[in-house]
């Protein structure tokens, strides 16, 4: 097994099918997940690098979200791209694993990952959903669903399964509370929760000036 050239025909293989995409996972959300991952797997002890720089640059080669609601379509993707890629077996299913679970899948539905590089490419994954980056987005996937920035008649839902998550039509500010605000204390490892606290603070800044201006006090 070439880890090499598996890493490098992997990285180009997702820029080019991610390169125009615009919901605010393009590839340069990928990129920015990968580069969220090694900073944390430098600081973590016992971590697999290979397999976490793998799972980083396919955590969303086939989300979900854009295959009908399918929360193994990532884990098929990958096994299919990492076979044809010659890869061990035993590392092709690390590596699925991770991808079907990266996801929030709602605020009341438990994390199904289990492995330390898993981990780390969540919490790589739930940096990019919040801070400035985070808030970006958000209105971007919202305004590709077709979802206003904000209804005030609206009710923030706490989702218990991953049924309910997926039929959420809220607004992309009730987004916020239902999944982003959350994140902070969602973060598995020590160095992913040190750099979640800025990214949430700006949040937290953010809808407080949000709301001000909604309500005409700014």
């Amino acid at each position: 097994m070439n880890k090499k050239k598996i890493l490098k025909e992997t990285e180009t293989m997702v820029q080019k099918k991610f390169e125009k995409e615009g919901t605010g996972h393009d590839w340069w959300h990928v990129k920015r997940v990968c580069i969220n991952a090694a900073s944390i797997a430098k600081k973590e002890k016992g971590v697999d690098v290979f397999i976490v720089q793998l799972g980083a640059l396919l955590h969303d080669i086939a989300d979900y979200k854009f295959h009908n609601g399918d929360e193994l379509a990532g884990g098929r993707a990958t096994k299919e791209w990492l076979s044809r890629m010659e890869a061990d077996t035993d590392m092709i299913e690390k590596v699925a694993h991770i991808v079907d679970n990266v996801s929030f899948k709602g605020l009341g539905v438990a994390s199904r990952m289990h492995s330390l590089e898993g981990k780390i490419v969540q919490d790589a994954d739930r940096l990019d959903a919040i801070g400035a980056i985070g808030i970006a987005r958000s209105f971007a996937y919202g305004g590709h669903k077709g979802k206003p920035i904000f209804d005030p008649t609206g009710k923030v839902q706490k989702h218990t399964t991953f049924a309910q998550y997926k039929k959420e039509n809220n607004s992309s500010v009730h987004h916020f509370y239902e999944k982003l605000i959350h994140l902070k204390g969602l973060m598995n490892t020590k160095t992913g929760k040190a750099m979640a606290k800025k990214r949430h603070a700006f949040l937290m800044t953010y809808l407080k000036e949000f709301h001000a201006e909604w309500e005409g006090k700014k």
